[in-house]
């Protein structure tokens, strides 16, 4: 175990959001992880995106796009910053974040909390190599949120390796209403009219990051949409508002789930996206990811990149090195010789 990992269990001790505001300031001083080269193994391209590497870091940790450059060192093949809104917001009430040590989970209400666009595309307009993506959403009080994430794209624009458009947080009322066909053939409607609007040259992939709550009906309705507005991936999936057999105190907590109990339900709608989509566009695992074996589970259900966060506070910083060797590890057993040609395979 590092002296990394050994100071992230000792954080435990602090209350959960400000473990995290410590960590942010610890990468910022230069205290975070190093990693060595990525194994040619786990390289891959993801709508157009150069990955050294298929995992990433989801939106939640960098909120405000402060330490994606140390996130990177520490050996994550893309960084996700957000959820960031057109006008800072400080989000709901806390205590908003709990962990589920039992479960080896994690529960928040954070309610979209950051900074702002402006300092957000400071930061990112500084940013030296390496894929970092922006995480677009609306504020609570927005009269048209469909409108804020026209202006998060239009803001943003030239800045980031890609956008994904989160519709899917349970801790913002009303938002995942534009999982809903009409709706969302409006959001992506405007989206691609505003893209189409800007500058080629910025021209990056666009995701859309789906809740794991869904039915069937909708699971094929959310990819027509996707597909005819031309954007190039789906993020399966965000925090889940069920509630399995969980053993800690903090279960009846209101907000989204993350971590281990996610995981079943995020890949089995990650298998059946990989069924709708048929290799129309490009599918991100994201949801309970663990260990190497968990990712290589999501890239066999149909996934071309994972991405992981919760798992990261019981981990420790030197998780994402060991996902990446026993990743690495189980396509060799299996007779892969990269990671694209696993996905699906399941």
């Amino acid at each position: 175990m590092s002296l990394h990992d050994i100071a992230a269990r000792l954080l435990h001790v602090l209350d959960p959001e400000d473990a995290h505001r410590f960590t942010i300031r610890a990468l910022q001083a230069g205290f975070g992880p190093g990693s060595g080269g990525d194994d040619p193994i786990l390289a891959t391209q993801v709508a157009g995106l150069a990955l050294p590497n298929c995992v990433g870091l989801a939106p939640g940790f960098d909120k405000n796009a402060e330490v994606f450059g140390p996130m990177l060192r520490a050996g994550f093949g893309f960084v996700e910053c957000g959820t960031v809104t057109p006008l800072a917001q400080a989000g709901n009430p806390r205590p908003r974040l709990f962990r589920l040590s039992e479960d080896q989970a994690v529960i928040n209400r954070m309610g979209f909390n950051n900074e702002g666009l402006e300092p957000f595309a400071a930061r990112l307009g500084r940013r030296g190599p390496g894929i970092v993506g922006a995480n677009i959403g609306a504020n609570k009080d927005a009269e048209d949120r469909i409108g804020d994430y026209v202006t998060g794209l239009t803001r943003l624009w030239g800045l980031a390796s890609y956008f994904t458009i989160n519709i899917s947080s349970p801790n913002t009322p009303g938002l995942r209403a534009l999982q809903t066909k009409a709706a969302l053939e409006e959001l992506l409607g405007r989206l691609a009219q505003a893209r189409d609007g800007l500058p080629a040259q910025g021209r990056v992939p666009m995701f859309l990051k789906v809740a794991p709550d869904l039915e069937d009906g909708e699971i094929e309705a959310i990819v027509e949409t996707v597909v005819a507005n031309g954007l190039q991936g789906i993020i399966v999936s965000n925090t889940t508002i069920t509630r399995p057999s969980l053993a800690s105190k903090h279960a009846g907590e209101a907000g989204g789930l993350s971590g281990a109990p996610l995981t079943g339900l995020s890949t089995q709608m990650l298998g059946a996206f990989h069924q709708a989509s048929a290799g129309r566009v490009a599918l991100i695992g994201a949801g309970g990811i663990g260990s190497g074996a968990d990712a290589y589970a999501k890239i066999r259900a149909g996934a071309c990149a994972v991405q992981l966060y919760s798992a990261m506070v019981f981990g420790g910083p030197g998780l994402v090195t060991r996902i990446k060797r026993d990743l690495a590890a189980c396509l060799r057993r299996d007779g892969f010789d990269s990671v694209a040609a696993a996905v699906g395979a399941s």
